[in-house]
């Protein structure tokens, strides 16, 4: 059986809700999907692929993010691959999007991109050029925590907080009370069940602030 510990998982609906993607955009982009006249094929081979269920890791989950950052600027699929595909050549890792090096060089890498995907119309680049700047910005990036080879290593999702955190090694990358490493649904689960924050603080050895906290970050990505 696939060891887990490290890689996080996370369902399509659990992505969908961490990174705003629908869970069929979800599908569409990292398992790959069929029409009529041919097949797409994923952007990436997932962290979990060997696996039967369609289901994430915590690198894909963070590159998602950059995805779906794109795809909603309208940057067409095949730039995004494109992009991908030459920064995974260039960084040396097969998760370009969020290594803290695609801060400074992703812009390159962007462009040598639209320029393979014949996106060099002038006013068409200069639109896609903004978007970038508009894309890649390092509040996109401000919650990832960073190893030392500038790969992303743990990402606390709340704007200058660091109450909650993703940590593939803990609790298989669920959002967790960053302090005391229990994950923020179960706290909220608790408290709906015992109608009691008091109660809940208790059961789960932790402080009614610390409920509150849970509570406020469900809310937030309900």
């Amino acid at each position: 059986m696939m060891e887990l510990t490290g890689i996080g998982l996370y369902t399509l609906q659990e992505a969908e809700r961490l990174t705003g993607a629908e869970a069929r955009e979800v599908s569409r982009w990292l398992f790959g999907y069929s029409f009529k006249n041919g097949a797409s094929l994923p952007l990436w081979t997932t962290q979990l692929a060997e696996l039967d269920e369609k289901v994430i890791g915590f690198k894909d989950l963070l590159e998602l993010r950059i995805v779906k950052a794109f795809r909603n600027h309208e940057v067409p699929l095949k730039v995004i691959r494109s992009a991908i595909d030459n920064a995974k050549s260039i960084f040396g890792t097969e998760y370009p999007f969020t290594a803290n090096r695609f801060l400074t060089d992703g812009r390159t890498v962007f462009y040598e991109a639209l320029k393979e995907q014949g996106e060099t119309e002038l006013t068409d680049l200069v639109r896609r050029q903004l978007v970038f700047e508009h894309i890649v910005r390092p509040e996109l990036y401000a919650g990832i925590e960073f190893t030392a080879d500038g790969q992303a290593k743990r990402w606390f999702p709340l704007k200058r907080s660091n109450v909650v955190v993703l940590d593939p090694e803990i609790a298989f990358g669920k959002p967790v009370l960053a302090e005391y490493g229990v994950r923020t649904d179960l706290v909220v689960e608790t408290y709906k069940v015992e109608k009691s924050k008091k109660m809940a603080a208790s059961l789960h050895g932790i402080p009614i602030a610390a409920v509150d906290a849970a509570i406020r970050y469900e809310r937030l990505v309900a």
